[in-house]
């Protein structure tokens, strides 16, 4: 990238920041900054709930992602990873029953009242991490675009981009997520739609030769995804705080409408994988190929397409880092500034940290991809989540956490450092995400099965206590 192009891209860069800094709220009330609410008291409204939701869940990397699957399974490559959007759906559903049919203000309180403080808790560590793995794998996307990995235009566009966002989240928590979040929605709509104008012509002159049929690996994938859905959701701050802001029945249709939005936004996006594919570009990032090879103007949209994707992420990020450090992990229900002052600290504190894992580059081949491998927690890890809410309608104890969690966060484990110790017969399907279907398949069997032995013993359990107070 040369010194003009360069320029360029921090000039819109800017102009971008410049827009989003005006739109930020300069001072919230406690209650804006951990619930998002209008400082005159009021819930947020229904399209900025949904377009919150909506563009929260198009990350940086998720862009990425689709293009990447439609460059190597074709268009429906990337119709499997809008699988993945059907999360809104099960999650909408499953927050309105719990809300309708008692009185919990979080996922968290929840969890506490179902299973008890040590099962919350530890939920609450594989949130962390997953919020902790949000930060470094959404700069690391805006930094390639301005430079080459590890060199000085990257850093500083990490460094920046970093900073930025913590600013106006530190100022406005939640309240400025969601205000944001609406004009970044305006953005990306826009931004896609400039996108798909410029590569359609080449596109749809090409595209019988260029999108094959549906074949056995992306099927397999969109198995992997729709396996996923039913726990993948629930382990994101993103989604479940926002499940808690507005009245029951405008989440429902909320997330319903978010998760339409941006199913549609990824199917799209990714085509421009499928035009990599007509142009010859095959592997790595194709996004940032493409856009290169399109000429400035087109490489400047991709640019502000990350950021607006990475900035809505990170905010998100950093609001529900606050509010988990001070008012789930102590189940505390009364805010005020002092517990804002203190998530506050835990935002600049997780931007810091967040970040470390880019350092990994200077570690050499095999250690650094290593220590990015061991800051993930993959919806494979989460797989127990899926019976430990969609089943909580059944007797419960803290046992059935226990029995439920554990065995899919070994089986994620093993899947992602010694993916060899499982034997060939666990795979279903072909290609590369074969044996992680399998895995997921076989796993939520057994995570559904450890809950509902659990759910059986403490129904026996209750029993005889239910017939004396009968008697």
């Amino acid at each position: 990238m040369n010194s003009a192009q360069n320029a360029a891209l921090w000039i819109l860069a800017i102009a971008y920041m410049a827009i989003i800094w005006r739109i930020a709220p300069k001072g919230v009330s406690a209650s804006g900054f951990f619930n998002g609410k209008h400082t005159n008291g009021q819930a947020p409204s229904f399209w900025l709930l949904v377009a919150s939701a909506a563009i929260s869940w198009i990350f940086a990397k998720s862009i990425i992602n689709a293009a990447n699957l439609a460059n190597a399974f074709g268009f429906w490559g990337g119709v499997s990873y809008a699988v993945y959007y059907l999360s809104f759906i099960v999650a909408g559903i499953a927050f309105y029953l719990i809300r309708t049919r008692s009185q919990y203000t979080s996922l968290p309180a929840f969890l506490h009242g179902k299973y008890g403080q040590v099962g919350m808790r530890l939920f609450l560590i594989a949130v962390g991490i997953r919020l902790y793995n949000e930060i470094w794998s959404n700069t690391k996307v805006v930094g390639s675009f301005f430079g080459e990995e590890g060199g000085p235009a990257y850093w500083l566009a990490v460094l920046v981009f970093t900073i930025f966002t913590v600013i106006y989240t530190w100022r406005g928590g939640l309240r400025s997520s969601l205000l944001t979040d609406a004009l970044q929605m305006c953005f990306a709509g826009l931004l896609l739609a400039i996108t798909l104008f410029v590569i359609s012509p080449p596109l749809l002159q090409e595209w019988p030769k260029s999108t094959p049929e549906m074949n056995s690996s992306a099927l397999t994938f969109a198995l992997l995804a729709l396996l996923q859905i039913f726990s993948y959701p629930f382990h994101d701050p993103v989604m479940t705080d926002r499940a808690f802001i507005t009245n029951p029945r405008t989440m429902l249709i909320g997330f319903i409408l978010a998760g339409i939005i941006s199913g549609a936004f990824i199917v799209l996006f990714s085509l421009v994988g499928v035009f990599a594919t007509q142009q010859g570009y095959v592997g790595g990032n194709v996004t940032l190929s493409v856009s290169t090879a399109l000429g400035l103007p087109m490489l400047l949209i991709f640019n502000v397409m990350m950021l607006t994707s990475a900035g809505s992420t990170l905010d998100s990020t950093f609001s529900s880092a606050g509010k988990l450090s001070v008012l789930d992990w102590s189940q505390q229900t009364t805010i005020s500034q002092n517990t804002v002052g203190r998530a506050k600290w835990t935002i600049i504190g997780l931007a810091i940290i967040g970040n470390l894992p880019l350092l990994s580059i200077y570690l050499g081949d095999q250690l650094g991809p290593a220590i990015i491998a061991a800051t993930t927690i993959s919806g494979t890890m989460v797989m127990g989540l899926a019976p430990i809410i969609l089943l909580s309608f059944l007797p419960t104890s803290p046992l059935n956490f226990h029995l439920a969690f554990w065995p899919g966060l070994l089986l994620g484990s093993l899947l992602a450092f010694v993916p060899s110790l499982f034997p060939a017969w666990v795979a279903i399907g072909s290609g590369k995400y074969a044996l992680a279907t399998g895995v997921n398949l076989y796993g939520i069997v057994l995570c559904t099965t450890g809950f509902l032995i659990a759910s059986l013993n403490t129904h026996f359990k209750l029993s005889p206590l239910r017939a004396k107070a009968d008697a």
